[in-house]
């Protein structure tokens, strides 16, 4: 039954706590998360706003609707970087829209697939502030299994469809995400580039976490201020200086 379900769904990789008795709804249905994210976000998943979200992508599913990034991948900013090893946090808005470019981490794409405008110029300016040479591909797991959270607002979106999934709950959870790192952590790093991640400076505790702002990197804002910005080496500079391992960008 578990591998019927599973196979009718997809949309989640869902983790079912249920008897052969009981009924497939969407109180019943948790995503597979990693255990030290499970522990502090465990209270979410029975919310209300959690439930209706849940309901939400099931009849998108339903409906015939392709949504990415596949389902397996959602969660994949917490399950490569796990809630005890996070040390700087990389917000972005929402999932690529495109086939085959997202993959669970905001602004990374999978091997084989060419960088996307902001991505590359993320790039040129870790090459302008550190000296790296550009790499070829843009898939950013590196960065996440050394603690950086690559954290986007939504964590699904429909096809060809940016935004789709905006105010659907996932920006409720994301938040509480960001406020339990600010509650729970101490100095973590926080890049926060464009108005709509320095939105959300006001869930971070300043008085023990630091908080870097720039423009965005797309294109339309890069040399509006991301461009020069120095947010990788003055990141390093923060880690450095709780004698905390620096990151390899």
């Amino acid at each position: 039954m578990h591998s019927l379900i599973q196979n009718r769904l997809g949309l989640f990789s869902f983790n079912f706590n249920m008897t052969e008795s009981e009924n497939l709804t969407p109180v019943n249905i948790n995503p597979v998360l990693e255990e030290s994210w499970k522990q502090v976000m465990k209270e979410e998943f029975t919310k209300p706003y959690f439930i209706e979200l849940k309901k939400f992508l099931l009849q998108e599913k339903a409906d015939g609707q392709i949504i990415y990034p596949a389902g397996s991948q959602i969660f994949n900013a917490f399950n490569l970087t796990p809630f005890n090893e996070v040390k700087v946090v990389i917000l972005g808005q929402d999932p690529y829209h495109g086939a085959g470019q997202a993959h669970g981490l905001c602004f990374s794409v999978p091997h084989g697939v060419k960088p996307p405008p902001s991505l590359q110029n993320i790039f040129k300016e870790i090459n302008s502030d550190l000296g790296n040479e550009i790499p070829a591909s843009g898939n950013l797991e590196r960065w996440a299994k050394q603690g950086v959270l690559l954290l986007n607002a939504l964590l699904t979106v429909r096809a060809n469809q940016p935004a789709s999934h905006h105010k659907k709950g996932w920006e409720q959870f994301t938040d509480k995400v960001i406020e339990t790192i600010s509650k729970e952590k101490s100095g973590v790093v926080f890049l926060l580039w464009g108005r709509f991640a320095q939105d959300k400076e006001s869930l971070i505790d300043k008085s023990k976490h630091f908080i870097l702002k720039a423009a965005h990197p797309s294109p339309f804002s890069a040399y509006n201020g991301f461009f020069g910005c120095k947010h990788f080496s003055k990141t390093n500079e923060l880690l450095k200086q709780q004698m905390r391992k620096e990151i390899i960008w």
